[in-house]
């Protein structure tokens, strides 16, 4: 919290032609003196600063306390912290520790191990096993594709002796066993999920 003014050069220099005149009050004076002579003193606490505003005002002076203040700046005292108790540091770590456990006990309250390694393994072999037909479907379906379009583009050599010829009759064999490649594995799947 502040408690004082830092002042500056501005400060000094009015200051030191408000105090020529005669009629200002005797303690303001020396306060004003005091903060004047020594060059280290640059702080004007808000007491002081207070009479000299209420001295201003009361003497219709042409200067204002903010004109006064102008190159200074609030004196805030640095801020001391006071060392840490180490038993109370290590209280709280204890507490720390403690509502973390408490935390990790309730987060895994619902967890059985015993009973996750038995039905786990058992629905992760499960899975694994419709992963692999699954796999095992869609490559068997990609060699037949491909062995259709080799099938057929070696044997339209004998029919036609353009490439693009053969090439065209490759694709359209291709297509057809895959289209009906694709009809077979869709009732298949329909047949696994239970659809008639």
């Amino acid at each position: 919290m502040a408690l004082a003014f830092v002042v500056g050069n501005k400060f000094r220099h009015k200051v030191t032609t408000i105090l020529e005149n005669a009629s200002v009050p005797q303690d303001l004076r020396e306060e004003l003196e005091e903060i004047l002579e020594n060059e280290s003193t640059t702080k004007l606490s808000f007491k002081t600063a207070r009479k000299l505003k209420k001295y201003l005002q009361d003497n219709g002076h042409p200067f204002y306390l903010h004109e006064f203040l102008e190159d200074g700046s609030l004196y805030l005292p640095e801020v001391v912290k006071p060392p840490r108790n180490p038993e109370l540091v290590a209280r709280l770590e204890k507490i720390k520790a403690k509502l973390a456990n408490e935390e990790y006990n309730r987060m895994t309250r619902n967890v059985n191990t015993q009973q996750m390694s038995r039905s786990g393994l058992a629905e992760f072999g499960r899975d694994v096993r419709s992963v692999k037909a699954a796999v095992v479907t869609v490559f068997n379906f990609l060699v037949t594709v491909v062995a259709a379009f080799a099938c057929s583009y070696m044997g339209s050599q004998y029919l036609f002796t353009e490439t693009t010829s053969r090439v065209i009759a490759a694709v359209i064999a291709a297509s057809v066993v895959g289209l009906a490649e694709l009809y077979v594995l869709v009732r298949t799947m329909e047949g696994e999920l239970g659809e008639p």
